[in-house]
């Protein structure tokens, strides 16, 4: 799930991986290999793409369908 989320969250922008990697800090290669599960996204990562999508760790991971982030108390 995690993989087909983040190729989806990125399409859904028009946006290519090496744009994804630079937000990030890391090659292109590097996060193809997220997109593709061959490589585990550190949490840091993962914080930053759940930032940048203005969505949920949560949804990324695909414990919830749930798009929007979680509302701050």
């Amino acid at each position: 799930m995690l993989f087909q989320r983040l190729r989806d969250l990125r399409e859904d922008r028009d946006l290519l991986q090496i744009d994804v990697a630079k937000v990030l800090g890391i090659s292109q290669t590097v996060y193809s290999r997220y997109e593709r599960g061959y490589q585990t996204i550190p949490i840091p990562h993962l914080l930053c793409l759940a930032d940048f999508y203005g969505t949920s760790t949560d949804y990324i991971l695909g414990r919830t369908n749930i798009k929007e982030p979680y509302k701050k108390r």
